[in-house]
């Protein structure tokens, strides 16, 4: 299933790696096009996201090592480093406006995952 999305630019599916390189509950990074993507497998909630692996609060790459939770019904990433929270779904950092990661559409079509960009 195609998610829907809010853009005019064309999204281009890459292939980030298998359901199983990524743990249950957890995250993990790819290296696509250049650029380190976070990817959560929220099995709690039944779904996949993806964001910018880079913290913006200290430009450290460490995103994906992040514990994942919700608060409400926002699922969250915490940077490991400094504890910023970030919205999963909007990359808005909840613990302080002034930080955003980017965040990125995935699906998951015969155990792989697709990141768009």
């Amino acid at each position: 299933m195609e998610p829907t999305h809010n853009t005019k630019d064309r999204i281009t599916w890459h292939l980030a790696c298998n359901v199983n390189d990524i743990p249950e509950d957890g995250g993990g990074c790819a290296l696509i096009e250049g650029k380190q993507i976070a990817i959560f497998n929220f099995a709690r909630r039944g779904e996949w996201y993806a964001t910018d692996n880079e913290c913006p609060h200290r430009q450290q790459m460490a995103i994906g090592r992040g514990m994942i939770g919700s608060q409400g019904e926002e699922p969250k990433v915490a940077c490991p480093f400094h504890k910023k929270t970030f919205s999963l779904k909007t990359g808005q950092c909840l613990t302080d406006d002034d930080y955003k990661i980017n965040t990125f559409p995935v699906i998951i079509k015969e155990n792989q995952v697709y990141i768009g960009l």
